[in-house]
C-alpha cells in the first residue's frame, strides 16, 4: 500500500500540494539564473516554463484553482506596486501627458482594429468593436523589469501606468457596452448603474484607504499585521472594482495609488511588499500564463494562423504607432519612447478577459445546432498566440531601453569628486527613539548612500554591565530595521565619562555630515537637554544637527511645515541641509509646506522646478506670529524648523522661546529641528552664490542637479 501510494504521488499531473509547489519554486529560482546568462529576461522565462509544465505541454502541473488563486493575487500585486512605486508629484505633474497617451494606446489599436474585423474578417458592427478592444488593453507585465533596475520614477514610466490605467477602463467599459447590447441591457439604469458604482468605488478607496490605513499604521507597529493589512487593501480594492462593474486591476492600482504615501519608498513595509511580490505572486502569475498556451492549435487550420497573425500585427503594431505618436507629442528621447512600448505592448489580463466574454456570449445556431458565438474559436486561439509573443517583445524591449536609461542616468550623475558628502549618525540613548529616528534616516539620506549610516551609543565607563546590555539592545534593533529595509547600518559603542565628547569623537573619526539625536517622546524639550545642545552638540560647526521628536510613524504625516529663517540661504551648508528635507518628501510623498522670506520662497520656487517635490510656497517675515501659525497646524501635520547657532547670520533672537513653543504645542506632534552646518567653506558658498544670483534655469538646473541628484 505504502509502495503504491508513493508511485501515485509521481502520477502526471503531479496532485500532492508538496510536489507541486516544489516544482513551481524549482522554475522561480532556476529561469534567472539560466536565462540571465543569454540575455534573456527571467520573465518570458517564467511564461515559457508554465507552458512547458502546463497542461498544454508536459501535463506536469495543471492550472487548478491554487495556481488561479496566487496569479491573480501576482496580478493584482503588479497593478498595485505600480500604483505605490509612482513618484505622486510627477505623476500630477504628467497628468496630461498620461491622458494623452492613454488616448493614443486606446484610439489608434481600436481605429485599426475595426477597420480590420469589419472589412478583412467580415464581422458585423458589433463584433468588430469587440474585437477592437482586444487591441486597445495591455497589461504592465514587464513593469517588474523597470521596477528592479531603478527607473520606475523615469516620466516615460510615469505616462505608461497612468494611460495604461484610462486606456484599460476604456477598453473593458467597452466590453461591458457590448455585452450589454447583446444582451439587451443598455439603457438609462445601466449608465446611471455604471457611474455610480464607479464614483462610490473610487471614493471609497481614495478617500477612505488613506483615512483607515493612516489609522492602521498609528495604531499597529507589528510588521507582520501591516504587510497582512496590504494584502486586505489590495484584494478589497479589487473586489470594490468588481461591484462597480470594472475590472479587478484597477482597483488593486487605485489601491497602490491610495497607501502611496503611508507606504514609503525606503521603509522596511515597503521592501517586505516588493520581496513577496517579486519572490512568489508575480511569478506564480507569468507560469499560470504560460500555462494557457497551446501551440497546437496554430496548426490545426490556417483560419487560425491567419486570425493569429492579423490579431498579432494589429495590436503590436498599433502600440507602437501609439507610442511613437506619444514619444513625438510630448518630446520624450527615443530610450523613453522605447520604454513606453515595451510596457504597453503586452497583451494578457484584459484581453483573455475579453476574449473570454466574448466567446462565450452565444448569439445564435447554425442549421446544424452548433453555437454561433460573438468570438469565435480561431479568436480565442489567435489571443493565446497574441499574448506569447507580445509578452515575449515586451520584456525584450522594456529590459532593453531600460538598461539604456540607467546608464543615461549613471552617465549625467555627478561623479564622487561632488564637494557634497553625506556620513549620517544616529546617536541613541532611548528604546522609543530608535524606531522613529531610524525610519525617519531611511527617508532623508541620498540614494547614493549605501553604508554610510551609522548609529552610536556612548557606555559610561563608571557604570555596570547593564549599560552595556542597554547599548546592545538599542544597537542591535536600530541595526535590523535597516536591514528589513535592505540599507546596512554601522553599529558604533564607545566608552567615555562624558556622552558629548565622545559623541563629538566619533564624529571627527567618521568624518560625520549629519547627526540625528532623537528626544524622548514623554519628557520633551528638557532644560538639561537644551544646554548640552547649545553648550555641546552646536560646537560641530561642520555637521548639521537634526532634533528629531516623534509621536506617530513618519509615513502616517500628512504635511510637514517647513520654517525658514532670513539669510537662512546665506548659510554655506544650507541646500545641503535642505536636500534632506527634499529627500524626506520625495521618499515619503508627503506634502511640504515651506514658509520664508520673498527672497527665500523665490529661491526655494527656482528649485522645485528643477527638482519636482508635492511642495507649496507662503510668504512668512515675522518669527513673532510662530504661535499662530502653530494653532492652525492639524494632529497629522509636523514642523521642520531651521535653527541658527547665535553667531550665524541667520540667528534670529525669537530662537530662543523655540523650547517653550515646542513644549507647548507639541507634545503631541512630530517635530524635527535642523542646525545648518556653519563651517566656513568656499566650495560651499560658492554653490549657495550661484543659485542665489542664477535666473537662467539651465544653470540652476546644472547646480541644483549636483546636490539634489
Amino acid at each position: 500500500m505504502l509502495t503504491l501510494l508513493k508511485v501515485s504521488q509521481f502520477d502526471l499531473p503531479l496532485e500532492d500540494p508538496v510536489l507541486k509547489f516544489l516544482v513551481v519554486l524549482i522554475i522561480i529560482l532556476s529561469a534567472p539564473l539560466l536565462l540571465n546568462k543569454i540575455k534573456v529576461p527571467h520573465l518570458l522565462g517564467l511564461i515559457i516554463a508554465g507552458a512547458v509544465v502546463g497542461p498544454n505541454g508536459f501535463n506536469i502541473l495543471t492550472r487548478d484553482s491554487s495556481i488561479v488563486v496566487t496569479g491573480t493575487t501576482g496580478l493584482l500585486y503588479i497593478m498595485f506596486l505600480a500604483g505605490l512605486e509612482i513618484d505622486l508629484a510627477e505623476f500630477k505633474k504628467n497628468k496630461y501627458k498620461s491622458m494623452g497617451f492613454g488616448a493614443y494606446t486606446f484610439i489608434i489599436p481600436f481605429i485599426i482594429g475595426i477597420a480590420a474585423a469589419h472589412f478583412i474578417m467580415d464581422y458585423n458592427w458589433l463584433t468588430s468593436f469587440l474585437f477592437a478592444s482586444i487591441f486597445s488593453s495591455h497589461t504592465l507585465i514587464s513593469y517588474p523589469l523597470v521596477s528592479k533596475l531603478g527607473v520606475v520614477k523615469n516620466r516615460a514610466v510615469n505616462v505608461t501606468v497612468g494611460g495604461t490605467v484610462i486606456t484599460d477602463i476604456l477598453a473593458l467599459l467597452v466590453l461591458a457596452i457590448v455585452v450589454g447590447m447583446t444582451t439587451g441591457e443598455v439603457n438609462a439604469a445601466f449608465w446611471t448603474k455604471l457611474s455610480v458604482g464607479i464614483i462610490i468605488f473610487a471614493l471609497i478607496v481614495l478617500i477612505g484607504f488613506p483615512i483607515i490605513g493612516r489609522w492602521f499604521f498609528k495604531k499597529v507597529s507589528d510588521k507582520i499585521s501591516q504587510y497582512i493589512f496590504v494584502l486586505v487593501m489590495i484584494y478589497f480594492a479589487a473586489l470594490l472594482a468588481e461591484l462597480a462593474g470594472i475590472e479587478a486591476i484597477i482597483g488593486a492600482f487605485l489601491a497602490g495609488l491610495a497607501l502611496n504615501k503611508l507606504i514609503p519608498h525606503s521603509s522596511s513595509l515597503m521592501n517586505r511588499v516588493e520581496f513577496v511580490g517579486n519572490a512568489i505572486f508575480i511569478p506564480f502569475f507569468l507560469i499560470s500564463v504560460g500555462m494557457l498556451i497551446d501551440v497546437t492549435v496554430f496548426f490545426k487550420d490556417l483560419e487560425t494562423i491567419k486570425v493569429a497573425l492579423l490579431m498579432i500585427t494589429i495590436s503590436i503594431g498599433g502600440k507602437y504607432l501609439a507610442s511613437i505618436a506619444t514619444q513625438k507629442t510630448f518630446s520624450f528621447t527615443k530610450p523613453e519612447g522605447g520604454i513606453i512600448f515595451g510596457l504597453s505592448s503586452a497583451s494578457a489580463a484584459a484581453t483573455l478577459a475579453t476574449v473570454t466574454v466574448g466567446y462565450n456570449i452565444i448569439i445564435g445556431e447554425t442549421y446544424l445546432g452548433e453555437p454561433i458565438r460573438l468570438l469565435d474559436e480561431s479568436v480565442l486561439n489567435g489571443s493565446i498566440l497574441l499574448i506569447l509573443i507580445s509578452c515575449t517583445i515586451s520584456s525584450f524591449v522594456t529590459q532593453k531601453h531600460a538598461e539604456e536609461l540607467v546608464k543615461a542616468d549613471n552617465e549625467n550623475t555627478i561623479s564622487d569628486n561632488n564637494p557634497e558628502r553625506e556620513n549620517i549618525l544616529l546617536a541613541v540613548n532611548h528604546l522609543n527613539t530608535v524606531d522613529p529616528m531610524t525610519n525617519l534616516a531611511l527617508l532623508i539620506k541620498s540614494k547614493k548612500t549605501a553604508e554610510n549610516l551609522f548609529v552610536l551609543n556612548i557606555i559610561n565607563e563608571e557604570k555596570n554591565d547593564s549599560s552595556k546590555k542597554n547599548a546592545e539592545t538599542l544597537l542591535n534593533k536600530t541595526v535590523e530595521i535597516g536591514a528589513s529595509a535592505d540599507v546596512k547600518i554601522t553599529p558604533i559603542t564607545r566608552y567615555d565619562t562624558d556622552v558629548i565628547d565622545g559623541t563629538n569623537n566619533v564624529i571627527k573619526e567618521y568624518s560625520v555630515t549629519d547627526l540625528m539625536i532623537g528626544i524622548d517622546a514623554e519628557k520633551g524639550f528638557s532644560p538639561g537637554f537644551i544646554y548640552n545642545l547649545y553648550s555641546g552638540y552646536l560646537n560641530n560647526n561642520a555637521t548639521n544637527i537634526l532634533i528629531y521628536h516623534a509621536r506617530q510613524p513618519a509615513s502616517t504625516i500628512q504635511k510637514y511645515v517647513v520654517i525658514l529663517p532670513e539669510n537662512a540661504t546665506r548659510e554655506p551648508h544650507f541646500f545641503h541641509a535642505l536636500l534632506k528635507v527634499w529627500n524626506l518628501a520625495r521618499n515619503s510623498g508627503s506634502k511640504i509646506e515651506f514658509y520664508g522670506n520673498d527672497a527665500t520662497i523665490a529661491m526655494l520656487e527656482k528649485i522645485k522646478k528643477k527638482v519636482n517635490i508635492d511642495a507649496s510656497f507662503i510668504i512668512f517675515n515675522d518669527w513673532n506670529e510662530l504661535p499662530k501659525l502653530f494653532d492652525k497646524m492639524k494632529d497629522d501635520d509636523a514642523l521642520i524648523l531651521f535653527m541658527a547657532h547665535r553667531t550665524m547670520v541667520s540667528y534670529q533672537p525669537q530662537m530662543q522661546l523655540v523650547p517653550d513653543y515646542l513644549n507647548t504645542y507639541f507634545r503631541q506632534r512630530n517635530f524635527l529641528l535642523i542646525f545648518p552646518a556653519h563651517e566656513d567653506e568656499i566650495e560651499y558658498r560658492k554653490d549657495t552664490r550661484d543659485i542665489a544670483n542664477a535666473d537662467d534655469f539651465v544653470e540652476i538646473g546644472k547646480i541644483v542637479g549636483k546636490l539634489f541628484k
